[in-house]
């Protein structure tokens, strides 16, 4: 049995923006509180996997090296990208582009931001980083910090939800979602917690 707790990352500098893998903030003073107040002071995990942008491994290094745990850090957890969109509000982007925003909400899948990643090409490689940390984990309690793309990328793997449905679902800076792989089975047990019991 191994069981994954994902967090989203804390609140980045310069507020809510698209932010996929080109634009990368650091945490703001706000973001690391959030972190901290997420994970308690209590130890829970027995290693860290986390995404390699800086607004997910700067606070995943300070926690490892809090609770002297391993770390490592996963290319295939980072955001996925939002093209043009990247470093814009969503407030700029319904200004800019009304229609383009509107119809990536009612389909994400078909509907990309332009020079956008493709949704289910990433849904596959969160999908391999999530199975890998599963077949590896024997026994453990992974911590995964990550972005919300992520989360609702691994929420739809674990579920078999389609793409087209993953922006359905809300997810906080610091909220967590917990997984339990057992027996070649993967449970959800819980989503968006601002801690872990």
């Amino acid at each position: 049995m191994v069981t994954i707790d994902f967090i989203r990352h804390g609140e980045p500098q310069g507020g809510r923006l698209y932010r996929g893998a080109a634009v990368d903030d650091p945490l703001s003073e706000k973001g690391w509180s959030q972190m901290w107040a997420a994970v308690g002071e209590t130890r829970r995990w027995d290693r860290i996997v986390s995404s390699p942008l800086q607004r997910c491994l700067a606070f995943a290094e300070a926690l490892a090296q809090r609770d002297r745990l391993p770390l490592a850090a996963e290319t295939d957890l980072r955001e996925v990208g939002f093209g043009e969109w990247e470093g814009l509000s969503p407030e700029e982007v319904k200004a800019r582009d009304p229609e383009g925003y509107a119809a990536f909400y009612r389909d994400p899948v078909e509907c990309r931001p332009p020079g956008a990643e493709d949704l289910i090409l990433f849904g596959h490689r969160v999908a391999d980083a999530y199975d890998r940390i599963a077949r590896h984990g024997r026994g453990e309690r992974v911590l995964v910090v990550a972005h919300a793309g992520v989360i609702r990328a691994a929420l739809g793997h674990v579920l078999q939800a389609p793409p087209s449905c993953w922006y359905r679902v809300q997810v906080d800076n610091a909220g967590i979602t917990r997984f339990r792989h057992e027996k070649g089975a993967d449970r959800l047990l819980f989503h968006n917690r601002s801690r872990p019991s």
